[in-house]
């Protein structure tokens, strides 16, 4: 008996061939048991995360591995997860949440949870999708050109301090010339003498760099963040009202004390303190970053890891 030519044109054949695409989508990709146990990992999620399989398959999700939080810093994995409201309630499930990446930043991705349905009608798990929800805040054309003059940190890859001079000088004219509102935050890591103490200056720089990549990812396209000197940073937030700044401002310290990276001794962890202040018509350079550096001190004074607005 001959084959049914229709059927010899199936557009997927086999397991082999399925598992082929899923590997190859670009997107996160894995699979979740009823008891939340990875099953399933694409390469698309090890490239977002830089998890292999064979590092988080068998595990849990909450098991100290992606962490999934909102933009308060709330953990999502003893929660509000996603993936057990959409098997619980037996519907697709979409959120906008931050992963943690195994070099310990905070990445935004945008989640798609679907469960999974047995041949009974019982859920017995979950498939999740994820993509990097970043705003392309560096477009490669102009980190060429950047890069060409000499405008990025080398050790944290983001603005240096003559970009930001330049940045802030810009905006404190859009605040004189058309009322514009917008904000600086100097931002100064927490006990960094004792970081590179205990751990080593290599440990030290590492930290510089999570707390540059968690703080780039947490910002929208058109503001800019930049390191000052040292352990310090700058942050320049554009089209922004007085009534959220404070918000954005903690926003960036939580995002930041969530943020973690192993080391030979340990997970390391940093936390920040922020002086936060709306740019005033009658502002220059100096004047504005030291009031906002003013600030900072403040919130070193209450106890750091804090945010102070003035």
């Amino acid at each position: 008996m001959k084959n049914n030519p229709a059927e010899s044109k199936n557009l997927f054949p086999d397991e082999k061939l399925c598992r082929l695409i899923v590997e190859n989508i670009t997107d996160g990709v894995y699979v979740l048991d009823r008891n939340r146990i990875i099953r399933y990992w694409n390469r698309g999620a090890e490239a977002l995360t830089g998890y292999t399989a064979s590092e988080v398959i068998g595990k849990s999700c909450a098991d100290n591995i992606l962490m999934h939080v909102d933009e308060k810093g709330e953990n999502l994995c003893l929660g509000a997860c996603p993936v057990s409201k959409a098997m619980e309630e037996n519907s697709p499930k979409t959120a906008s949440v931050f992963l943690k990446h195994k070099k310990g930043h905070r990445i935004p991705v945008l989640v798609k949870v679907t469960p999974l349905i047995d041949s009974e009608g019982e859920v017995i798990g979950a498939v999740e999708t994820f993509s990097d929800n970043t705003a392309q805040y560096y477009l490669s054309e102009n980190v060429k050109r950047i890069k060409r003059l000499a405008l990025l940190d080398p050790l944290t890859e983001i603005a240096n301090r003559r970009l930001l001079e330049t940045f802030i000088q810009a905006k404190i004219e859009e605040v004189l010339r058309y009322s514009q509102d917008h904000a600086l935050f100097f931002i100064d890591i927490d006990d960094f003498k004792n970081i590179n103490d205990k751990y080593g200056h290599e440990t030290g720089d590492l930290a510089l760099k999570m707390v540059a990549r968690t703080l780039i990812r947490a910002l929208r396209p058109f503001d800019l963040v930049g390191r000052w000197g040292g352990e310090e940073f700058i942050v320049v937030a554009s089209n922004l009202n007085p009534r959220k700044c404070e918000g954005l401002a903690e926003r960036l310290r939580v995002l930041v004390e969530q943020s973690q990276f192993s080391s030979s001794k340990g997970p390391v962890k940093v936390t920040i303190s922020i002086g936060a202040t709306m740019i005033r018509p009658d502002d220059t350079v100096n004047s504005l970053v030291e009031r906002a550096d003013s600030l900072m001190y403040k919130s070193k004074a209450k106890g750091k890891n804090c945010v102070t607005c003035g």
